[in-house]
């Protein structure tokens, strides 16, 4: 204990001193940051990804666990998972701006960082507003505010035209089994959920208020869903429905009735986008 604590005392005391500004995060607080960050730490594969959007990338020194977007993010050397991360590892970076968010890394971690005087900056982006006010809150953080109030302009006009292209045409109800062992789904509080009505569909279980609910097979059964939402290379397929009782009498099941997704829709970033413009051309081709 002695020595890791020495370790993170020498480690803090090497922490970059640069000319700065004050900025208030998304969730109130004051930040004092470097006027233009040169070694940022990401904590969170959505913000890699906006972070990376908004031409920052080549000021990011490390990330976390499981980055997938964009591809040239993967190859930065990651500091542990998301929720707890290894505050060591962190400081090994010297960053001088560590980018969070406050219900996908855990309050002791940010806590401690704070504690060691790191300038750490969260958004907690929620829904697509979310998206795109996390985008210029980041271009913020990291002196990007030019590009990151272009990018923020053009993904709002690819929003705004996917829901212009589907206004008016049919609305595709559809069921997304997240589990089926509990029976897991998407709720009205759920960002995918916001994506679906966005793309020109309809999740018939929006109407239950939390974000991931869990319900029983009974009631998947009485909403009798037409069509199944399913993540591309998830564990649950359509096949894998069609050997359980229950859920192969489904009118979606018999009918072989799927649109598909990927890990994109879950992303609170710009290649959530991405995914919106893709489901709208399935639901509406």
């Amino acid at each position: 204990m002695k020595k890791t604590f020495a370790i993170l005392t020498l480690l803090i005391a090497t922490l970059p001193c640069t000319a700065a500004r004050t900025v208030t995060d998304e969730t109130g607080r004051v930040v004092t940051v470097p006027d233009h960050p040169q070694r940022i730490i990401c904590l969170v594969p959505s913000i890699t990804d906006t972070v990376f959007a908004i031409g920052a990338g080549n000021e990011v020194v490390a990330i976390s666990d499981y980055v997938k977007y964009p591809e040239e993010a993967t190859k930065r050397p990651s500091v542990g998972s998301i929720s707890n991360p290894s505050v060591e590892a962190i400081l090994s970076f010297h960053p001088d701006l560590v980018l969070g968010m406050p219900h996908q890394n855990q309050p002791a971690i940010l806590d401690q960082l704070q504690r060691f005087g790191v300038p750490l900056y969260i958004v907690d982006p929620h829904g697509m507003q979310g998206i795109l006010r996390s985008v210029e809150s980041l271009g913020q953080a990291t002196a990007h505010e030019a590009q990151a109030t272009a990018v923020s302009r053009q993904l709002k006009q690819r929003i705004d035209a996917v829901r212009t292209r589907v206004k008016g045409l049919p609305v595709i109800d559809v069921y997304m089994p997240v589990s089926y062992d509990p029976v897991v789904t998407i709720g009205k509080g759920s960002f995918i959920s916001e994506i679906i009505d966005a793309a020109g569909g309809h999740s018939i279980t929006s109407d239950i208020n939390q974000e991931w609910p869990h319900i029983s097979l009974e009631a998947v059964i009485a909403r009798a869903p037409a069509a199944l939402l399913m993540m591309r290379g998830g564990t649950i397929t359509l096949d894998s429905l069609q050997n359980r009782p229950g859920w192969n009498i489904l009118p979606a099941v018999k009918n072989r009735r799927v649109y598909y997704v990927d890990k994109r829709v879950s992303f609170p970033s710009p290649v959530a986008v991405d995914a919106l413009e893709d489901l709208a051309k399935q639901l509406h081709p």
